[in-house]
């Protein structure tokens, strides 16, 4: 494994997770910047409170694909490799350059990643997702569950080099979603479908 490849493979995952696609979406349709709308974040979840369900769908499906993409390109060179684009593709759309380092959760690039890696993990963690929405209407809760749960399945199935990297994801969106801890605990979190102002 060349060091040049390592680092193709970093900057190749970071940029490609860098773009910003909701703030991107609804500049396009004429809305103003998401970042000071809602929440404030630049993910699928303040997109659909503040733009609605087409402009949230198109949101979550490029941050999905981004992390797909990366994982997918740098994985033709080098397998191993891929693991390394995906985690710079989700710090990239956490931290992204051009919105100086301040950007989203990570969740939906999270799952582009796992679903270059592994469909079957993608799967059980969208499952997740979905009965927790359907039962709480959480996003938060929703993602927390979803991605703290592909380490666990990693190892179920057998997959301990994936696992590690999953454990990484799985700390990341606690991080990000730490605000979202808080407002659970105290029960003042926004729920799916619920209209917020900044």
């Amino acid at each position: 494994m060349q060091i040049s490849h390592i680092i193709l493979s970093i900057l190749l995952g970071y940029l490609s997770g860098s773009i910003p696609f909701g703030l991107i979406i609804t500049r396009l349709s004429g809305m103003n910047d998401i970042r000071s709308m809602g929440s404030g974040n630049i993910g699928a979840t303040n997109v659909l409170r503040t733009g609605g369900k087409k402009l949230a769908t198109m949101t979550l499906v490029l941050d999905v694909l981004k992390g797909t993409f990366a994982v997918t390109l740098v994985g033709i060179i080098d397998p191993t490799l891929a693991y390394i684009a995906g985690l710079a593709a989700v710090l990239g759309h956490i931290f992204p350059v051009w919105l100086r380092f301040n950007g989203g959760k990570g969740v939906a690039t999270c799952l582009g990643v796992m679903l270059a890696l592994s469909p079957l993990i993608t799967f059980v963690s969208v499952l997740i997702w979905v009965t927790t929405a359907f039962f709480t209407r959480y996003s938060s809760l929703s993602a927390l569950l979803a991605i703290s749960a592909m380490p666990l399945t990693s190892i179920a199935i057998g997959e301990y080099q994936l696992a590690a990297l999953c454990l990484v994801l799985a700390a990341l969106n606690i991080y990000t979603h730490r605000e979202n801890i808080q407002r659970l605990i105290l029960k003042t979190e926004t729920k799916i479908g619920d209209k917020k102002k900044k």
